[in-house]
């Protein structure tokens, strides 16, 4: 048994360990159910479970959450609308989003398929410095589309190493004190 300052108190009966937490109006919970014999701490699960969520809410913050954006195509795009079109992909790249480039053919357009893969493989081209490909145009029905990632500066990659390099000293670092999420809880009498 663990108390709620961290301190082993050794093995304890049950009804004495739960005595013990009701003294400090606290929670006896169950860390190790399957230790021989279970470990349990003495602890305010409450601001437990308050502190778990807020460090996931923190961890949420900082995630970037990744967009797809569509920019649409036709086979027979002219110069103009097609740098138009190119600098929206530019744009969103940019910004950190995905681009799905779509060309949809209809009717007669179908036999032409041909046309709209070299309109894909010229974007892919003229975007290359920018991004990735992560899809290969690739026909879906009477769609044909493509997916672009934005390429990675060499500060982002990095800041990234960095970033990593510093997660890991600090796991290592930091004491394997910290317990797993508790299994049982026997709250005080109120």
């Amino acid at each position: 048994m663990i108390d709620d300052e961290g301190n082993q108190l050794g093995i304890l009966p049950p009804y004495e360990a739960i005595k013990k937490a009701r003294e400090k109006n606290l929670d006896l919970v169950e860390i190790s159910p399957t230790a021989q014999p279970p470990v349990c701490r003495i602890m305010d699960y409450g601001k437990y479970l308050y502190q778990q969520e807020k460090k996931e809410r923190e961890a949420k913050k900082h995630q970037k959450t990744i967009t797809v954006k569509e920019v649409k195509f036709r086979i027979n795009v002219d110069d103009h609308d097609y740098e138009t079109k190119k600098n929206h992909v530019l744009r969103f790249l940019d910004e950190g989003d995905k681009v799905k480039a779509t060309i949809f053919f209809r009717g007669r357009e179908m036999t032409r398929t041909g046309l709209g893969r070299q309109i894909l493989e010229r974007l892919i081209k003229d975007v290359e410095p920018h991004s990735i490909v992560e899809f290969r145009p690739r026909q879906e029905g009477n769609t044909l589309h493509a997916i672009l990632a934005p390429k990675k500066t060499d500060k982002e990659r990095e800041k990234e190493r960095q970033k990593e390099e510093r997660q890991r000293a600090a796991a290592q670092s930091a004491p394997s004190a910290a317990a797993p999420p508790p299994a049982q809880v026997a709250k005080p009498a109120s």
